[in-house]
């Protein structure tokens, strides 16, 4: 019996949907990359732990994917099982002024059950096309708020297959950076701290946020956001710009015109496209300014 029989028995005893050769393009919003061994669609945390355990004790490649919004999939796939969380583990649950979000809930669905609440905090998080666990592996922010100011806790797996819970101040929450990236941690709840406010004060400043993103962000093309985290004393986009490297492009992935931080699938790229011209960007910013910037989305291997 290969590993895949026996994750697919595995799968029905936890009630879950799995896939197999699944094209990993469909899956993260730059819409490249090939396909994978296997995708499970995590429904519960004790299936996560389950499956997790698996795939450790059998030595199976894995990967854990929320929306795909910070991951570059190479062309050739992953050969692997991906283990998503998504919409079948997504539940979000008031507790007086807290949120706890199963890691699979997008940020636009927690900004979304906030505001319903009357519970403000998380606004700048609104248009954030990611999960609230995938948020708070990296600690995502915009416009001056990242999920470090209102995270509590959350629970965890541990390199053991433990469901193990975390206060925030352990989680050394920093610029784009957690723990869990050092310790292989695999977020599976958060619980966001927020505070009673006025829905449409709420509301009005959502709907600013969203549209300063439409007004200054490429979304019109498939992307990762922005493509290189902020140098220390400078900003990415304009050490880009003033390289004049907008528009730069390799096949059909291009620096955008409209904001040099992202770099943009304008049709057909590849993810081998899209590392050449990250490369080109960054070689080109350190000969002109001696600034080395740093790719943010995490390549899948």
């Amino acid at each position: 019996m290969t590993y895949i029989n026996q994750l697919e028995t595995l799968c029905q005893q936890c009630g879950c949907k799995m896939e197999t050769e699944v094209s990993l393009a469909e899956h993260t919003t730059f819409r490249v990359g090939g396909p994978c061994r296997a995708l499970v669609h995590v429904n519960s945390a004790r299936t996560a732990q389950t499956l997790v355990q698996f795939l450790r004790r059998e030595g199976i490649p894995f990967a854990v994917l929320g929306r795909g919004s910070n991951v570059i999939v190479p062309d050739e796939g992953f050969d692997g099982v991906v283990l998503l969380f998504g919409h079948a583990f997504a539940r979000i649950t008031r507790q007086e002024n807290q949120l706890v979000c199963q890691g699979g809930a997008s940020l636009r669905a927690v900004c979304t059950a906030a505001l319903d609440a009357g519970l403000t905090g998380l606004e700048f998080a609104y248009g954030i096309p990611g999960t609230v666990g995938g948020g708070l592996y990296m600690n995502a922010g915009a416009y001056g708020g990242e999920l470090s100011h209102v995270a509590v806790s959350a629970e965890y797996l541990d390199r053991n297959g433990n469901l193990v819970q975390m206060d925030a101040a352990d989680m050394q929450l920093s610029y784009r950076h957690s723990c869990f990236m050092e310790n292989g941690g695999i977020i599976t709840s958060v619980t966001l701290q927020l505070q009673p406010g006025d829905p449409e004060q709420i509301r009005s400043v959502m709907e600013a946020t969203m549209e300063k993103r439409r007004e200054k962000q490429p979304l019109e093309y498939p992307s990762a956001g922005s493509a290189f985290k902020r140098p220390q004393g400078d900003y990415a986009s304009r050490l880009i710009e003033v390289c004049g490297l907008k528009g730069l492009s390799v096949g059909g992935a291009e620096v955008s015109r409209k904001h040099s931080g992202f770099i943009i699938n304008k049709g057909g790229a590849t993810c081998a496209d899209i590392l050449a011209l990250a490369d080109k960007v960054q070689q080109v910013v350190r000969e002109q300014t001696g600034f080395q910037l740093e790719l943010e989305p995490i390549v899948l291997k």
